[in-house]
């Protein structure tokens, strides 16, 4: 039986390199000069570090552009609130992967509702499609593609 899998994953090689080029234009940046503001790349959470908490706000922005540039989907960021004292302020960006259990029933229940002959199957952080033709599984992606969901889709394994 046909089948594939809709993934939510990142790049983190895109993503380091996003992380890279944003503390390379921090550098470069007249109004950070001077300050020790910088990006921290940690697992699966970049770190802003900055003297003040407007700072915090334009180093995001220089972040996601990056991020958008090199492909990397800004859906899948959770902004942590920031945490601000005299000295210094730090946000906490968390990067998002997988397919979290809420978002796979709503992606399953939308695949069930949509009366395709399809059937679609929770496994772990994906889940797998199957069906009789590779048409009924090209339209489940073309709707897939329309659902508003909270983390970016992506579609892998397609197998005949």
């Amino acid at each position: 039986m046909p089948s594939f899998d809709v993934v939510s994953e990142l790049n983190h090689h895109e993503v380091a390199n996003a992380v890279d080029q944003a503390s390379r234009e921090l550098d470069s940046r007249f109004d950070f000069r001077g300050t020790d503001a910088r990006f921290e790349l940690a697992g699966h959470e970049v770190i802003l570090d900055a003297p003040a908490e407007f700072q915090l706000k334009q180093m995001l922005e220089i972040l996601k552009l990056k991020l958008s540039k090199r492909g990397v989907d800004l859906v899948c960021l959770e902004l942590k609130d920031p945490e601000v004292n005299l000295a210094r302020a730090r946000q906490t960006v968390v990067l998002r992967e997988g397919i979290d259990a809420d978002s796979a029933r709503t992606i399953q229940r939308a695949v069930k509702d949509s009366r395709l002959k399809v059937q679609a199957a929770i496994q772990a952080d994906k889940l797998r499609i199957t069906g009789k033709s590779r048409d009924e599984l090209q339209a489940t992606i073309a709707l897939l593609r329309q659902q508003k969901v909270d983390v970016p889709l992506q579609f892998n394994n397609f197998r005949d």
